[in-house]
């Protein structure tokens, strides 16, 4: 019965380690807002689908009882250093920038995925190969983003998704929909379960 009784508690201990993985919480953070538009293309505002892209992915991540942080719910500006603040209040957390991209050349198309540390780039790689999946757009890698202070001055694994772009006009109104968002919030949540 002891034997038994051991075997359950250890069978319930790893189990409960297992799911806890190497982090507990996700922290999300929808680029730009307020005064920091961010990109805009064609009426389409970047720091809006950013936002709506985070509420998409924290409702997927709460489904499946992970714990969520949002650095923003709201139209409002947020230094990055603020940004990288909030997350470093939390231990054995993950840090996910959204984005969406936008360049002088409109041809360029796709999801990439930046990081800055080791841990950063696995969760990079299992970001981008579910993201670049379920949108079926350019596969653009993933990338060192060590320049992007929203990353290298979180302490914790951070990531920043770029999820299309939006100075693309095919692509733009791709992103403008909320089937798109729904399946770019699918593949970075699977890139952050696969990561745990």
């Amino acid at each position: 019965m002891i034997n038994g009784l051991l075997s359950l508690c250890i069978l319930i201990v790893c189990a409960t380690t297992t799911l806890a993985g190497k982090y507990t919480t996700v922290i999300l953070d929808p680029g730009h807002g307020g005064k920091d538009r961010g990109a805009k293309w064609g009426g389409v505002s970047e720091a809006y689908l950013n936002l709506r892209v985070a509420f998409k992915v924290e409702a997927l991540l709460k489904a499946k009882k992970i714990p969520v942080v949002m650095t923003r719910r709201s139209d409002i500006f947020l230094s990055l250093s603020q940004r990288a603040n909030i997350a470093n209040r939390y231990k054995d957390a993950i840090f996910v920038s959204i984005h969406f991209n936008a360049h002088s050349n409109t041809s360029i198309k796709g999801v990439e995925t930046f990081y800055a540390s080791a841990s950063g780039r696995r969760i990079a790689s299992n970001i981008q190969t579910r993201l670049s999946a379920y949108t079926k757009t350019r596969n653009r890698g993933i990338k060192n983003g060590i320049g992007y202070a929203v990353l290298n001055r979180t302490k914790c694994p951070a990531v920043l998704v770029e999820c299309g772009f939006i100075s693309n006009s095919y692509e733009r109104s791709r992103c403008a929909q909320s089937w798109y968002q729904t399946l770019a919030a699918r593949g970075i949540v699977e890139g952050i379960i696969k990561s745990r």
